[in-house]
């Protein structure tokens, strides 16, 4: 996914910036880059780095003295390197974005066949941070030329401009499906992906930006350049999984709605179970709230081994997917053996995780392994946000059942998306079966929307059930 964070200062901003963006590195693996403007001397200062094998702070903490000005943007990516530094009519500036864009070729095509060149490449293809500069470059204003970007593209786009006149420009995208947070302390002003970057910097969060709202800010206020719309579409999974538990979305905190879904669950569930663990990090809260929900201690049956495995996302390359789902996580024989285990995760995409950690489980000496996931099962891949780095949606279990069972992946998809539909049991089923689990249940959607605390109009489910719009 991606996280950024951006500081206007009336002093050196490079502390604040440093550290804001490192609190959103949960939420990506490959890459990131900074970037603050030095208005002495009129000139932008950048550095982006690879975060495959290490952290972000060992990249940059040597180069923190060259990051000289109070305005500075910076970004943790999983796609594309950045920030860009742009000279266009509009002026000079530096962009991140937080974004997915689905129809990146056709946007490409149209944009050369128009003239325009491209000239940053990723691994061989369209950077597409360049390419939403080059559409907003396009525009008479910043403002118009990020609704340009809003009109054009597929999928979405959140981002913040750094400009040669010290201030920020911050951008929701157009159904604010990736969150921007404005924090304020005396003498600066931020915007951030996680509202987890702002208490110990001492900002105060002042409020979520709204939908397509864009918003320019400096060390002395805030001006809005374009009003929030009505329409938004929020990804359900900023508190199932992306989020950290510190962080806020829309008013509602992650770890409060993790603990919500567990509890409703506990409550609910039937099952007798000796004692609810959490698959760290993210199913935690949810195992926190089915304990007391359920009336059964919590206990830390399996631990992660948090000193060479951070949280990270999932590798591409399927034998890394399988070494790092059985390196990461430590079962505790003492907490596991002859207990009726119940375990909450987060969400199943491909399985991979769960294949090796429930063998574990049984081979330390769990009596029997129940297994509680925080959302309903994923059905559809993601159009929007892009939470897996799945290319195919054959690479979701679910669509790998539905086709074992109904000769074609494709089929039924909106049976097997509705709870408690003779489809979705059998789907259940065989998933249980398949990891030789002794109970399993997902959430519902209904359960997941009443913990978000919104509209289910204005949450995107599209993964679950095929609904969400473009």
């Amino acid at each position: 996914m991606g996280g950024f964070f951006g500081v206007a200062a009336k002093h050196s901003c490079r502390a604040d910036l440093f550290y804001g963006v490192d609190y959103n590195s949960h939420l990506g693996t490959r890459r990131a880059g900074m970037a603050t403007f030095d208005s002495a001397e009129h000139r932008f200062c950048r550095s982006i780095h690879s975060l495959e094998s290490t952290y972000f702070r060992t990249k940059f903490e040597a180069e923190l003295p060259k990051f000289k000005g109070d305005t500075g943007i910076g970004v943790i990516s999983d796609t594309d390197p950045q920030p860009i530094i742009i000279n266009s009519h509009l002026g000079k500036y530096a962009i991140v974005t937080v974004a997915k864009i689905s129809n990146i070729d056709a946007l490409e095509r149209e944009l050369l066949d128009a003239g325009v060149h491209f000239g940053e490449l990723s691994g061989g293809v369209t950077n597409q941070t360049e390419l939403v500069a080059l559409l907003i470059n396009r525009g008479r204003t910043f403002t118009e030329g990020i609704e340009n970007v809003y009109n054009k593209i597929k999928g979405s786009c959140s981002m913040l401009i750094l400009t040669e006149h010290n201030s920020i420009i911050a951008a929701r995208d157009r159904l604010g499906r990736t969150p921007i947070v404005l924090g304020h302390k005396d003498g600066a002003y931020a915007a951030t992906s996680e509202t987890t970057a702002f208490p110990n910097l001492e900002f105060e969060p002042l409020r979520d930006l709204g939908p397509g709202e864009i918003v320019e800010f400096t060390a002395d206020g805030v001006n809005v350049l374009r009003e929030p719309g009505e329409d938004m579409q929020i990804c359900s999974f900023l508190w199932v999984y992306y989020g950290f538990p510190t962080s806020c979305y829309e008013g509602k905190n992650v770890e409060e709605m993790r603990f919500d879904t567990g509890f409703s669950m506990g409550r609910e569930d039937d099952t007798p179970v000796d004692c609810a663990c959490g698959i760290p990090d993210s199913g935690v809260g949810m195992a926190l709230g089915y304990a007391a929900g359920k009336g059964v201690p919590y206990r830390r049956c399996i631990s992660k081994y948090t000193p060479t495995w951070p949280r990270s996302f999932t590798p591409s390359d399927q034998s890394m997917r399988n070494l790092v789902a059985k390196m990461k996580l430590v079962p505790n024989r003492a907490m596991l053996s002859g207990k009726r285990a119940l375990f909450c995760d987060d969400s199943i995409v491909r399985g991979t995780q769960l294949n090796d950690n429930v063998k574990e489980l049984f081979r330390y000496g769990a009596k029997e392994v129940h297994m509680r996931i925080a959302c309903p099962p994923l059905i559809y891949g993601c159009r929007y946000v892009g939470f897996t780095s799945s290319k195919s949606d054959m690479e979701l279990l679910t669509r790998r059942i539905i086709g074992e069972l109904e000769g074609d992946p494709d089929k039924n998809l909106e049976e097997y998306a509705r709870t408690g539909s003779p489809q979705y049991c059998a789907m259940v089923e065989k998933i249980r079966q398949r990891f030789n689990l002794t109970s399993l249940k997902f959430n519902t959607i209904e359960t997941l929307i009443e913990a978000i605390g919104l509209p289910k109009c204005k949450v995107c489910t599209h993964c679950f059930d095929g609904t969400g719009r473009g």
